[in-house]
């Protein structure tokens, strides 16, 4: 047989470990090119503007 715990886990114990598990809103910052929100450090998914540069072309 597989081993079993003891005791039940309080709810106290039991919320405690979970209170770590909360997600977290993402950090979105503005695109100086087109003003769209996107993540920092990417290139931006609407124009692809990347530090003031285009990095990819749209090819609109």
């Amino acid at each position: 047989m597989a081993p079993l715990p003891k005791r039940k886990i309080s709810p106290g114990r039991r919320d405690r470990r979970r209170a770590h598990h909360a997600l977290s809103a993402r950090n979105l910052v503005q695109c100086s090119n087109c003003s769209e929100m996107r993540l920092p450090h990417t290139v931006c998914p609407n124009c692809g503007h990347y530090k003031g540069r285009e990095v990819i072309s749209q090819g609109n």
